[in-house]
């Protein structure tokens, strides 16, 4: 485990060294959380995982998106009084915990579901099931507004959120593209069913964005 200079990060590697990217790691706490607090809403950013989702409504949660960064995260927390929140970059919010983030909170919430479910942290995520994500991917273009206008006129069919950049979504695969606040990059995050078509997508999305 490793966190960040103020702590309020947490970052995990599975027992191979392998990291665990941040939304399969809100998806564990939110699991953690929503076996204590049934029903809770649980609020995470719009580049995560479709796993955050998928379980949170499995386990009979409200799965509650939002734009990144943490007065968007806090505020949406305390209107549907979420019990936790979590962002695919590590940080991660607990409303008995005055919606402040945390990183020691989920290491405590991990620990136990290891010692509970006598499992290796491999396996806990296994049991998350099949996520074929592309990671955080940036690059470098010289007018991001006119490649989110590319990604809005190819993908025109799909159902598009603009909360955030531009998130695209599909039956079988979704992305999100933002702009950096402070450089001339846009951030892709991009998932689908199979890896084959993650692979496909995310090179597709890419040659768009860079044209």
């Amino acid at each position: 485990v490793a966190w960040d200079g103020d702590a309020d990060r947490c970052f995990f590697l599975d027992e191979t060294g392998k990291p665990i990217p941040g939304d399969f790691v809100t998806t564990l706490v939110a699991r953690y959380f929503l076996k204590r607090s049934p029903g809770a809403g649980i609020v995470y950013d719009l580049r995560a995982s479709w796993a955050v989702r998928d379980w949170v409504s499995k386990l009979g949660g409200r799965p509650i998106s939002e734009r990144v960064g943490h007065s968007y995260i806090k505020r949406t927390m305390r209107k549907d009084d979420a019990v936790f929140g979590g962002e695919v970059s590590g940080h991660y919010y607990f409303r008995d915990h005055f919606y402040a983030d945390n990183g020691y909170i989920p290491l405590l919430a991990i620990l136990e579901m290891l010692s509970e479910e006598g499992v290796k942290m491999s396996e806990l995520v296994a049991s998350l099931g099949e996520y074929h994500i592309s990671g955080e991917i940036n690059s470098t273009v010289a007018n991001p507004p006119a490649a989110l206008e590319r990604i809005k006129a190819k993908y025109a069919d799909a159902e598009i959120d603009e909360r955030d950049g531009v998130t695209v979504e599909y039956p079988d695969w979704h992305f999100n593209v933002r702009p950096s606040a402070n450089d001339p990059v846009v951030r892709l995050n991009l998932e689908a069913k199979s890896h084959e078509l993650m692979v496909q997508k995310r090179d597709e999305v890419l040659a768009i964005i860079l044209a």
